[in-house]
């Protein structure tokens, strides 16, 4: 048996804990001496101890643990509920990691307002393109919302690329339709040139790529710093009294090993009239 630390110890709590346990009847000693009220645990109650903790995991109240216990819930349901509640606190860590990657680029773009920009804008014609595609709609077009959906879109379009025919021409391309209204939700597309018909697409969509004139520069580093460079290009825009003609596109021209290593070519099209 075990004193009440080594208890602790072993089921990695609070003494205090296994007191408060033992107060509202979750978790009662298996002995308590008489004489100095020493309370002593066997080893077979860490079982017990760790159904109490994984249920308060889950996010129930003591008072619920106690009403679950006494429904004596098999312990494959038990694990299928922390299983669910992983998967919602990596959900939730990957979002806050998200946000923290989006002010951290909102920080380096104030920082860099006054500083001299280490990339050229460069005015392209973009020949229309035959491509192969994977589409999604997203509610906004926010880091937030676009990095989840769009990073599951490219690897979804490479492994049903491989199920294909088609012929890579270029690399992969992805751009966005501006919604109709303000409030619409944001097209997304992940998209590969391809040369020649594809006769077993796997999946994909076959379309064409409208040729057009935009101002581009190139981005090396993660995608997260794509912020500086596309306001750079909107104010580009906005200084030469130009309209923007649709969202922007990204041209990935290195993505393989380390995402700081990554270089990506921003697109901002747009029309020569004024606005």
């Amino acid at each position: 048996m075990f004193t009440i630390g080594e208890f602790a110890r072993h089921g990695r709590v609070s003494v205090r804990m296994l007191r408060h346990y033992d107060a509202l009847g979750l978790l009662r000693p298996a002995e308590v001496d008489p004489w100095t009220g020493y309370r002593r645990y066997t080893a077979g109650q860490l079982a017990a101890l760790n159904r109490i903790v994984a249920l308060k995991e889950l996010g129930f109240g003591l008072g619920e643990v106690a009403a679950l216990l006494d429904e004596q819930i098999p312990l494959d349901q038990v694990r299928g509920m922390l299983a669910l509640r992983r998967a919602e606190l990596a959900e939730r860590v990957a979002a806050d990691r998200l946000r923290l990657a989006e002010v951290e680029a909102r920080l380096r773009t104030l920082e860099s307002e006054h500083a001299m920009p280490d990339t050229e804008i460069i005015v392209k014609d973009l020949p229309a393109a035959r491509v192969v595609r994977l589409t999604a709609t997203v509610e906004s077009f926010s880091p937030e919302a676009i990095s989840p959906v769009l990073r599951p879109l490219c690897a979804e379009l490479g492994r049903r690329l491989e199920g294909s025919d088609a012929v890579p021409a270029g690399p992969l391309t992805c751009y966005y339709e501006k919604p109709a209204g303000e409030d619409d939700p944001v097209v997304v597309h992940a998209a590969l040139p391809v040369s020649g018909a594809v006769a077993r697409p796997n999946g994909l969509e076959a379309a064409e790529l409208p040729a057009a004139r935009a101002a581009t520069l190139v981005h090396r580093g993660p995608a997260s710093g794509f912020l500086d460079g596309y306001q750079r290009l909107a104010r580009w825009t906005d200084e030469h009294g130009f309209r923007a003609d649709d969202f922007p596109r990204e041209v990935y021209l290195h993505t393989s090993g380390d995402e700081r290593e990554w270089v990506v070519e921003l697109c901002e099209p747009f029309v020569e009239e004024p606005r």
